[in-house]
């Protein structure tokens, strides 16, 4: 990378829904009676709403499955480290899981036991086909 370039951080996923022509009709309504800036404010803010409402059970979830919230990156040194100690790990995250770049499909078979990720992953293609049949 160059002077004064960095590397462009990805917060966010794209999706696609289909929705009834009914309810599109009710959310443009809402746009252009003001109540949201455009369609993708309006569903943000109801998927936030639905977030919120349950909260408590996700919490729970969290701690009776030990889960990492937010971002977790698995990088080489990690996974080295977990092989030298003689560990497989058991990966679960609720957010975005990163596994570097330079971790090869083999160290990944080798120390990663299980990866559940509820959100996104973001590996080699190498490492995600290695990890295929670990993956919930």
């Amino acid at each position: 990378m160059g002077p004064g370039l960095r590397a462009k951080v990805v917060d966010s996923e794209k999706i696609t829904i289909n929705l009834g022509y009914v309810d599109l009709g009710h959310i443009d309504l809402m746009v252009a009676e003001g109540f949201y800036a455009n369609r993708t404010d309006f569903i943000r803010t109801a998927i936030r709403n639905q977030i919120e409402r349950h909260a408590e059970v996700v919490r729970q979830v969290v701690t009776r499955k030990s889960v990492d919230l937010g971002l977790r990156h698995i990088s080489r040194a990690d996974l080295e480290a977990a092989r030298e100690a003689g560990r497989m790990l058991d990966i679960r995250v609720l957010g975005l899981a990163t596994i570097a770049a330079d971790v090869t499909a083999e160290l990944a078979r080798a120390t990663i036991l299980s990866l559940t990720v509820l959100g996104a992953l973001h590996a080699s293609a190498a490492v995600k086909a290695a990890l295929a049949d670990r993956m919930q």
